[in-house]
């Protein structure tokens, strides 16, 4: 049972920790000390949902279905194009950044939908999360669904260390400067991702 857990453990972290819109968004949003719980809290359970189809065999599926994520790719690049802008603008005019909260607070309900689309409409989710780390979980027959909570395990741990452990990183964003090099950064990482997605069709 216990080498199983660990190596859903393992692989569920060398996946997750990489920089990427959804680490970047969570972040974001724990050093702004805003919406971090949900934020978290959503991410966790996204992954949890998406590795248990992944264990119970939807990857299978998907990896039959090329259009889908030909569909998600469109859709996860047209998304990440315009939070990539949105980011290159923050960074670049500095009147809407404060050196405490580096911006007007985001509504509950915009990072909600935020933090959900940078989840769900990410076709690495789905190859990595549902493909991957199904068709491994299941080579290990009877324990695969420990091979899953370890999984889970470490994205719990990950989205929670990055959303509650960013505030470490405050003295650092003391100054407006320092919000305007992430959202730069943000928007680079964002814009990247969009094209090696359209490239990817």
């Amino acid at each position: 049972m216990l080498s199983p857990l660990l190596a859903g453990l393992g692989l569920g972290l060398s996946l997750i920790v990489a920089i990427g819109a959804q680490n970047a968004f969570v972040l974001r949003q724990g050093l702004r000390r805003e919406h971090v719980a949900v934020v978290v809290l959503l991410c966790a359970l996204s992954d949890a949902v998406l590795i248990a189809l992944g264990v119970w065999g939807l990857g299978t599926l998907i990896e039959q279905a090329g259009w889908l994520l030909a569909v998600v790719r469109i859709a996860g690049a047209a998304f990440l194009v315009w939070y990539g802008i949105r980011s290159a603008v923050r960074s670049f005019r500095p009147g809407t950044l404060g050196a405490e909260s580096g911006g007007s607070p985001i509504p509950f309900r915009t990072a909600v939908i935020t933090v959900l689309a940078l989840t769900w409409l990410n076709p690495h989710v789905y190859l990595d999360t549902v493909v991957l780390l199904g068709s491994i979980g299941a080579s290990y027959g009877d324990d695969q669904w420990w091979f899953a909570v370890g999984a889970m395990l470490g994205s719990v741990l990950w989205f929670s260390a990055l959303g509650f452990g960013s505030r470490l990183l405050e003295p650092l964003f003391a100054r407006p400067i320092a919000w305007r090099i992430l959202d730069a950064a943000i928007a680079l990482v964002m814009l990247a991702l969009a094209a090696s997605l359209l490239i990817g069709l």
